[in-house]
């Protein structure tokens, strides 16, 4: 079939949009530490039993020491510090902006390889940074419209000074999640060259990416379970498995974001150049506003959907 490949990328940034939808919903009623080891568990079951019928294990097979170790230091940066923003952020600024923040993570992850990995950065992914903090500068700054006071204590007109639009604290974990995703791209990059090397020949090699990702989930477990416990949150924990519309949100998210979402996005490359899979998937931030307008009854305004598309398209020039 053609365009097969980008097809599927479109279904990846529909299956993440909703994903953050449903996920947004569920820190909402049960807690954003709490999800995020909610659906880690349900992550590792659907991985997990795909594993055990294409390897014969739910566990991820003949991964070396070198593959463990970064794979683990990409779950605590990408899953247990990234996800800890993100899910957080959700509550404060909704997935809506949330998601458009993320489109940073491209950018960071192309530092992060230049600072690790001593990959060079190319005049393309520089404008393209550029491009994508305009896109997102537009979209939560704004002119502040209350009147300006004069000296005589009259008012003269609007202050016209530009202000964020959204909390502080909100956007700082949105910016927290794209550096955790970011750098943990580029840690997963290194652990699952390891990892090929060590699996090569066997019947995991062909999954790897899967294998991959399900450390980080074991990771992200252990991390979640740790702070939990430490933080003395853990009659939180068996109030949030009480809720059932949270938790029957948390799975649905969960299905469509760690299990189908990776999984779609992974043959998207294998049908169509992963560039085109890669800019295709990033329009997230540009599909969750129609749920927002549609369902959520949100004013969106001209402004902010030129700067959700401007990001995206910063995102695309990365990949020229």
């Amino acid at each position: 079939m053609q365009y097969l490949g980008e097809v599927i990328s479109i279904g990846v940034a529909f299956s993440w949009t909703l994903s953050a939808l449903f996920f947004e919903y569920a820190g909402n009623r049960i807690g954003s530490l709490i999800l995020n080891l909610v659906r880690l568990i349900f992550a590792f079951m659907l991985l997990g039993s795909m594993l055990w019928i294409v390897t014969g294990s739910p566990m991820p097979q003949n991964a070396d020491t070198e593959a463990w170790i970064w794979m683990i230091l990409s779950g605590l940066v990408g899953f247990v510090f990234g996800d800890l923003c993100l899910f957080h952020s959700y509550t404060l600024i909704t997935a809506r902006f949330s998601q458009l923040l993320m489109t940073l993570a491209p950018p960071f992850a192309a530092l992060f390889a230049w600072m690790i990995m001593g990959e060079k950065l190319s005049f393309m992914a520089f404008l393209g940074m550029c491009v994508t903090l305009t896109g997102i500068a537009i979209s939560v700054l704004k002119r502040d419209s209350t009147p300006a006071v004069m000296g005589d204590g009259k008012t003269n007109g609007t202050n016209g000074r530009i202000k964020l639009n959204l909390p502080l604290k909100g956007l700082l974990l949105g910016i927290g999640a794209a550096i955790g995703q970011g750098l943990g791209i580029v840690l997963s990059k290194q652990g699952m060259h390891y990892y090929e090397i060590s699996a090569q020949g066997t019947s995991v090699a062909s999954y790897i990416p899967f294998a991959a990702t399900q450390i980080r989930i074991i990771t992200g477990l252990i991390g979640f379970s740790l702070i939990i416990v430490l933080s003395g949150r853990f009659k939180n924990l068996i109030k949030g498995f009480k809720d059932s519309k949270g938790m029957k949100a948390a799975f649905t998210g969960s299905i469509f974001g760690p299990f189908v979402g990776v999984s779609l996005s992974l043959m998207a490359v294998q049908y169509t150049d992963a560039a085109i899979a890669s800019t295709i998937m990033a329009t997230t931030p540009i599909i969750i506003l129609l749920p927002y307008i549609l369902i959520y009854k949100k004013k969106v305004t001209p402004i902010e959907i030129f700067g959700a598309i401007l990001s995206v398209g910063g995102v695309a020039l990365f990949f020229i």
